[in-house]
């Protein structure tokens, strides 16, 4: 039996795991193996306490565009197999929750799934020419990634419905100006500030990060007393980690701090 071809390449900078996607040819659209790779190399990356950050971009002119519509289209399952559904679900489940810091670094087109695989990850930085479209009512696809689910959230309602309902594009800047870029950088610098940022990151307390997450993520969910009361349980089991008790140790002594994670 032949093997599948790779769809993306891991490599680790530093404390950063970078997740380039491989299908230029096809834009880096989702296809099923890909997604169980995404997988395979998410869950590698969670379970390695070397790796403080994980990064996705693409190769070429997209970072990704989507579901691929060709194998969606001929997609046959025998009946209790997982089809693309179940796996965006799993995959981006493992983006939104996962522990560690998600970054999206968007060298070209994010459209349909791939806008909603970036609004999965916690920071997004975009190259100046990288463009963000919904795109599912152009081909008339329902989104199940978040598209109408979360990205009112995240650009507000209106802008959302004007990106859902005419699958048009807007620029990186414009997706800064709406509040899902986190910032907008040359071309041929994305990489150098996103490993930037990450190198940053890789200092911080994975504790930390990871308390600050879980709660950030809840507190859309809940109202301000029941946020603040998730806070404040986090808080009091963050004050027995040694990440804590280290970090208050190096600013007494005014050194840099040396965390362990937990």
């Amino acid at each position: 039996m032949t093997q599948a071809p790779q769809t993306l390449s891991v490599e680790r900078v530093d404390r950063t795991e970078w997740i380039t996607f491989r299908r230029p040819g096809q834009l880096n659209a989702m296809s099923m193996h890909m997604l169980r790779e995404m997988t395979t190399a998410l869950e590698a990356a969670v379970a390695d306490d070397g790796v403080r950050a994980i990064v996705l971009t693409g190769s070429g002119r997209a970072f990704c565009a989507g579901a691929d519509l060709k194998e969606v289209a001929g997609a046959k399952h025998e009946p209790g197999d997982p089809d693309l559904l179940d796996l965006v679900e799993h995959t981006f489940g493992l983006m939104r929750h996962g522990p560690k810091p998600v970054v999206a670094a968007v060298n070209g087109l994010a459209m349909a799934g791939g806008l909603e695989m970036v609004m999965a990850c916690d920071l997004v930085f975009a190259a100046e020419s990288a463009q963000f479209g919904d795109a599912h009512s152009n081909f008339g696809v329902f989104p199940g990634a978040g598209g109408a689910a979360i990205l009112p959230r995240r650009i507000g309602l209106t802008r959302a419905k004007y990106l859902l309902f005419s699958g048009k594009n807007v620029s990186a800047q414009q997706m800064m100006d709406w509040g899902l870029v986190n910032e907008v950088v040359a071309d041929d610098t994305l990489r150098e500030a996103v490993q930037a940022v990450t190198n940053a990151l890789s200092d911080k307390s994975p504790a930390v990060l990871r308390r600050m997450k879980t709660v950030a993520n809840r507190s859309l969910d809940v109202d301000e007393a029941a946020a603040l009361a998730e806070e404040m349980l986090h808080l009091r089991a963050h004050m027995r980690s040694w990440d804590m008790r280290e970090g208050l140790t190096a600013f007494i002594e005014k050194r840099k701090p040396q965390f362990r994670g937990y």
